[in-house]
This record gives structure tokens, sequence and C-alpha cells, in this order.
């Protein structure tokens, strides 16, 4: 099971949950982007945008609409909401979680790799990788 982003180590957040932390960023005038992939790596920071983000939101109903949007078109993929600060001084993403994960996860294995001086450097290769984009959780 991935575990990223802000609640990454409690159960899946449902309808009412994402609502409220919505609420708790538009209440902060924070932006609101939602964002997919199939390739959930941890080192992947290039997930596909899911339209244009949300700005000046007065409550949580249009980021939710989206967010159904996203996960009715790519229902075995993962999708995520970050909220984003533009105040000056901030300007990052302040609250990131995960909203849809596929219903099959298949995981990593560890790669281990012997270098010079007996160094050995690990990496993770998640199995969704190994089918073609657009087919890893079919």
């Amino acid at each position: 099971m991935i575990t990223q982003g802000t609640f990454g180590c409690l159960p899946d957040l449902d309808d009412d949950q994402i609502a409220a932390q919505l609420s708790y960023a538009v209440d902060h005038g924070w932006a609101i982007s939602i964002e997919l992939t199939d390739d959930p790596h941890p080192l992947n920071r290039f997930w596909e945008m899911w339209g244009l983000p949300l700005f000046d939101l007065t409550g949580p109903q249009a980021a939710l609409h989206e967010i159904r949007a996203c996960r009715q078109a790519f229902p075995d993929q993962y999708v995520r909401v970050n909220a984003f600060d533009s105040r000056k001084g901030r300007e990052s993403i302040v609250l990131s979680f995960l909203v849809q994960r596929p219903a099959v996860e298949p995981g990593f294995r560890l790669e281990r790799q012997a270098g010079p001086g007996r160094r050995m450097r690990y990496t993770l290769h998640p199995y969704a990788a190994d089918r073609p984009h657009g087919e890893r959780y079919r």
C-alpha cells in the first residue's frame, strides 16, 4: 500500500473527510490542484494535472466535483489533491493527500546492486511499471 502525502498512514479518506480538508485549505486561501498517475514511485515528481489549479474557491464543492470527475475518468490510477499557499515567503505545497488508489496495488521490489568497495546501492522498482503506461492497474 502506497503511503504518500499528509494522511499516508491513515485509512483512505471518505468524501466527507476530503471535503473537510478542502474546506480547511479554502479557509486559508490556498489554491487546490488535482493530479493523477499510474506510477506512484516516491521519486516520481511529475504527476499529470487534472485541469487547471482551482484559485479563489469559496467552498469545497467545486474541488469535490473535479475530484469525482477525475476518479470517474481514471478509476485505475492514483489521484491526489495538493493545496498551494501562494503568499509571499511561502509559495509552496502545504497539504497533499491521496483521494484514490487502484483496487489492486502490486507494490515494489527492492533491487540491490553491488558497487566498488563492497558498496551496496538499493533502489525501489514498482511492479506496476513492468506494464505499459495506461495499463499498469488493469
